[in-house]
């Protein structure tokens, strides 16, 4: 982490940002419905190494995309507020290593709220960072792109950051095919139907390393999210896959459900509700939501040729809530990331006073519904 900080480095460091130029103290930019604007053209080589962003609406509506050496795709391209790992539209303070948040209004939608990442972005030619405004009003944006840049060439095996967002709303378990008084039973779900059936968080090819994901889940169900397996398959299909773990939590670096905390590389970015009392008794999760964060730091998962990092939601892919994710990852190649659902179809799903949800069909985005496993219990 502090590898380099005593190394006197011939490099030059600057920032851009949204400084008003007047000499006032209008610092922030206004992008009108539909603008893209740059925040940052870097020349390489070089790093950027920070980037503050504060601002105190459209967190799903604004996409990050940014795109290294002239590349034709963008190798990140993530809701404003998903990127930093905050999901739904809210804002919440947490602290992660590559990722913190910072607000006065906790677990609120549209609320001001200060973002940092200090994930390190290496470019060759250039670094292009801009911001689009896909909402229908007009955005303010204040912004802090910090850099260095080298007079050499970038050492052999440097990778470029990706980050990419996923959605299905709703992931359509096969619960929802079955009547009242179903059950899990014996459930089970390997090999090529868990090959095509897990959420996928990322799916890529070429040479590089996964580091980790933040994972929104908006629990539409009376009872616990979680219980599914990651499985990670890597350089191709093979059955077990290459990662295979235990649950959802235990994923995440937790146990025994998620739990109210935010660590350096594992933690809940948003956790909404009360207490967890047993493992069989989570009143907390009860309709809510939840984005939870691991950061594979120190034990990236690596690849040659691709890799597909998937979840089961809920065991053996039996939920039908809304899930949604942001992968990070370093190739050796700028990739082309996949395309993020239009504006309408990433916004969050809102409750009204009664907490009811408010489901809107024509703005959903659903995955293919998962067939019935075998192991069902019938009522």
């Amino acid at each position: 982490m502090f590898g380099d900080i005593t190394r006197i480095t011939r490099a030059r460091t600057g920032r851009c940002s949204s400084w008003d130029i007047t000499g006032g103290n209008a610092d922030a930019w206004r992008l009108e419905p539909g603008e893209s604007r740059v925040l940052a053209d870097l020349r390489g080589p070089g790093k950027i190494t920070h980037i503050w962003m504060t601002q105190h609406q459209h967190y799903r509506e604004c996409l990050l995309r940014f795109t290294w050496d002239n590349a034709a795709a963008p190798s990140v391209l993530v809701p404003l507020g998903d990127f930093f790992g905050l999901g739904h539209g809210l804002v919440n303070s947490y602290q992660s290593l590559l990722f913190t948040a910072s607000t006065a209004q906790n677990c609120r939608f549209n609320g001001g709220c200060a973002l940092n990442c200090y994930a390190p972005m290496p470019f060759g030619e250039r670094a292009l960072v801009e911001l689009v405004n896909e909402s229908s009003e007009p955005h303010g944006q204040y912004f802090y792109v910090d850099y260095e840049t080298y007079g050499h060439d970038l050492e052999p095996g440097t990778g470029y950051f990706h980050a990419e967002f996923r959605r299905h709303n709703p992931f359509r378990g096969w619960e929802e095919q079955l009547p009242p008084g179903t059950g899990k039973g014996n459930a089970v779900n390997k090999e090529r139907q868990a090959w095509d059936d897990n959420y996928v968080i990322l799916e890529t090819q070429g040479c590089g390393h996964y580091i980790g994901c933040n994972l929104s889940i908006t629990n539409f169900h009376k009872g616990w999210w979680g219980e599914g397996d990651d499985m990670i398959w890597v350089d191709g299909y093979k059955w077990p896959p290459d990662l295979h773990g235990t649950g959802s939590e235990d994923y995440f670096n937790q146990a025994w459900g998620m739990q109210d905390n935010a660590f350096l590389r594992n933690g809940s970015s948003i956790f909404e509700g009360g207490t967890t009392l047993s493992y069989t008794n989570h009143p907390w999760d009860e309709g809510a939501y939840q984005t939870s964060y691991v950061h594979h730091l120190e034990n990236p998962v690596r690849f040659q040729r691709e890799i597909k990092v998937t979840i089961e939601h809920g065991h053996a892919n039996n939920l039908s809530n809304e899930v949604s994710s942001v992968a990070y990852w370093y190739a050796d190649v700028p990739t082309r990331t996949v395309a993020v659902p239009p504006v309408a179809q990433r916004r969050p799903v809102r409750r009204d006073n009664q907490g009811q949800w408010l489901y809107d069909h024509s703005n959903q985005c659903p995955g293919q519904p998962v067939p019935l496993v075998d192991g069902v219990k019938r009522a």
